[in-house]
């Protein structure tokens, strides 16, 4: 399993977290402000650097309206389409 921040999986969690925002139309400062948090945590989780925990992602996607089952659902079908193009690539030699 890669385990590389910069992995695929971790691109799509960080492009679906700010896709959430923006859809939502905040900016990572009205975000932050919502959150009581400062800016800079919006920005970091967003690229990565922070990584966040399940109830901080619970307060984000609440602060975006965004239910978490839901979230959770299509990051899950996109994970999903990443093993299986992950698993198409490999070559079948032991």
């Amino acid at each position: 399993m890669q385990t590389s921040l910069y992995s695929d999986r971790t691109t799509l969690f960080l492009q679906m977290l700010r896709d959430a925002r923006l859809t939502a139309g905040k900016t990572q400062t009205q975000l932050a402000l919502a959150l009581h948090v400062d800016q800079t945590v919006i920005s970091k989780s967003e690229r990565g650097v922070r990584r966040l925990d399940v109830v901080e992602l619970h307060a984000w996607l609440s602060a975006l309206g965004v239910p978490l089952l839901d979230f959770v659902a299509a990051l899950d079908d996109g994970l999903s389409a990443i093993a299986i193009r992950n698993a198409g690539g490999r070559s079948r030699q032991r």
